[in-house]
C-alpha cells in the first residue's frame, strides 16, 4: 500500500473510532460513513483497525495517558483516536513498525492537524523504542479492556466464568453460517466449501450450523445469492427449532428484524406454519423483507410495536411466539466492541422494564397450550432470569418448560433458575439466554 493511500485509510479509521468514543455513534454507522471515503479493497483493513482499536480501547488509552504529557484537547479528539489506531497497529498487528508510524503520522495532516504530526511521531516512536507493548498493565480496565462497571457486572453474575467472558469479548468473532435445510445440509455444504478450498466445520447438536475457519464476503459463499445459506451465529440458531418443536399453525416473530430467526422459522416450519413478523423500525423491517426475498420465503411483515398489540393484532391467537427481546447485547460484545463504550449501567434496569412489558403485552396473544420462547443476547440475570421469574410470579397461566427439544445442545448451555444460558466464547458461540414458557389451561 502506498504511503498516501495508507494515510487516508488510517485517517478514516481515526474518524470511525472518534465517532464512537467522542460522539457516541454506533460502530456500524461510523464504519458505513468511513467506507464511503476509501476504496472498496481497503474496507477489510479499515474494519480491522476500527474494531481492534475499539476492542482494546482501555489498554491503548492507558498507554496514551503515560506517553502524552498533556491530554489532547477535546476539539482535537480525532488525534487521540489516531494515536490509539497507531498504538493498536504497533501492539496487535503484523504491519511493519515503520509503515504504521509513517502512515499514521501522515494521517494527521489529512485530518487537518499538521501541527500535531510531531506529537504522533514522537509518541509512536517512543512506544516502539521503550517496548511498551511488553510492559505490565495496571488497573482492571486496562488489563481486561472493559469499563469497570461491566467487569463488576460479569463478576457478580458469573463468579466462576467472568474472566473467560472478558477474554471471549476481546476476541475476534468467528463467522457462522446457517444452511437452508430446504436445499442442503451442513455436511453437504461443508463439502461444497472444501471443494473450493474454504475451510469449515459443523457443530454437534446444531444441524444447520457451519463455522468458517476464516471470514469471507457473502458474495464468495456458494449458494448465498440463491438463499441456500445465511450468516447467523450458531447460538441464535437454537431459537427456531426450539420454538417450533411440535408446533403448527400461526407463529409470531416479535422484534423480528433483521430476520435471521424469521428465515430459520420458515425454513423449518414450511407449509405447516404461517408466520407474522413485526418490528417497530421501518428501515430494519425493510431489511427483513429483503432477507426473506433472498431466501425465497414469504411471511406477513409489518412495521409495528410489539408492546402495543391493539394497533396491529387481528385477534386470532398464535400457537407460538418468539420474543427476541431488546437487550444490553452483553453476550455479543465480541461482534460489537462499541457496546463497551456506549452502554451504561443504568441501561440495564431500563431494558429489563421494557422486556417485562413486552412479555406482558404478548402473552394474551398466545393460544392456550401455546409456547413463548424468550430470547436475549444478554448474559445478565437482571435481563434474563429476573424478568422471566417476575413474569412467572405474576402470571397464573404461565409455566416454564425446561425440556430441551434436542439433548445434544445440553453441553452448550448452563441451566439457570428459569432458563438456559450460553456464555460467549463457549464452543465459539455468542452469548444467548433462552427461557421456554407455556400457557397452561
Amino acid at each position: 500500500m502506498d504511503r498516501k493511500k495508507g494515510a487516508r485509510l488510517r485517517a478514516a479509521a481515526a474518524e470511525v473510532v472518534d465517532a464512537v468514543v467522542a460522539r457516541g455513534r454506533s460502530l456500524d454507522a461510523a464504519l458505513a460513513a468511513g467506507e464511503s471515503r476509501i476504496a472498496a479493497e481497503d474496507h477489510a483493513l479499515l474494519r480491522m483497525l476500527s474494531f481492534g482499536t475499539l476492542r482494546h480501547h482501555w489498554r491503548l488509552q492507558s498507554w496514551i495517558d503515560v506517553l502524552v504529557d498533556r491530554p489532547v484537547r477535546g476539539r482535537d479528539s480525532v488525534i487521540n483516536a489516531l494515536l490509539a489506531v497507531g498504538l493498536f497497529q504497533l501492539s496487535e498487528t503484523r504491519i511493519p513498525d515503520h509503515a504504521a508510524v509513517s502512515q499514521t503520522v501522515e494521517a494527521a495532516r489529512l485530518l487537518r492537524r499538521p501541527k500535531l504530526a510531531g506529537l504522533l511521531n514522537a509518541v509512536l516512536r517512543q512506544f516502539v523504542r521503550d517496548n511498551m507493548a511488553e510492559t505490565e498493565l495496571r488497573g482492571d480496565e486496562a488489563i481486561f479492556d472493559h469499563p469497570q462497571w461491566l467487569i463488576d457486572a460479569f463478576a457478580r453474575d458469573w463468579p466462576d466464568d467472568w474472566k473467560d467472558i472478558l477474554t471471549a469479548n476481546n476476541a475476534r468473532a468467528p463467522m457462522w453460517l446457517r444452511v437452508n435445510s430446504q436445499h442442503t445440509s451442513a455436511a453437504e455444504y461443508v463439502g461444497q466449501l472444501a471443494a473450493q478450498d474454504i475451510g469449515s466445520s459443523s457443530l454437534t447438536g446444531l444441524p444447520a450450523a457451519v463455522r468458517l475457519h476464516e471470514p469471507l464476503a457473502v458474495a464468495e459463499l456458494p449458494g448465498f445469492a440463491d438463499g441456500h445459506v445465511s450468516v447467523q451465529d450458531a447460538a441464535a440458531q437454537l431459537a427456531a427449532p426450539w420454538l417450533l418443536d411440535g408446533i403448527r399453525g400461526r407463529v409470531l416473530d416479535a422484534c423480528a428484524a433483521p430476520g435471521g430467526k424469521s428465515g430459520h422459522l420458515l425454513e423449518l416450519g414450511g407449509p405447516e406454519i404461517t408466520l407474522t413478523c413485526i418490528d417497530k423500525d421501518e428501515a430494519r423491517t425493510a431489511d427483513l423483507s429483503s432477507n426473506l426475498t433472498r431466501l425465497g420465503l414469504a411471511a406477513t411483515v409489518r412495521t409495528a410495536d410489539a408492546s402495543n398489540p391493539q394497533s396491529w393484532w387481528d385477534g386470532q391467537p398464535f400457537a407460538a411466539i418468539l420474543l427476541d427481546a431488546p437487550c444490553s447485547a452483553s453476550g455479543v460484545i465480541r461482534r460489537h466492541p462499541d457496546i463497551k463504550l456506549l452502554r451504561r449501567e443504568s441501561d440495564i434496569v431500563a431494558l429489563a422494564r421494557q422486556q417485562f412489558a413486552l412479555l406482558g403485552a404478548l402473552w394474551p396473544l398466545l393460544a392456550s397450550g401455546g409456547r413463548l420462547l424468550y430470547v436475549s443476547c444478554s448474559v445478565f440475570a437482571t435481563e434474563n432470569d429476573a424478568v422471566v421469574g417476575r413474569f412467572l410470579e405474576e402470571t397464573g397461566d404461565a409455566r416454564v418448560n425446561d425440556v430441551l427439544q434436542n439433548n445434544n445442545i445440553r453441553d452448550l448451555m448452563q441451566r439457570t433458575a428459569c432458563g438456559y444460558q450460553i456464555l460467549p466464547g463457549k464452543f465459539e458461540l455468542d452469548g444467548f439466554y433462552y427461557a421456554c414458557l407455556e400457557k397452561v389451561n
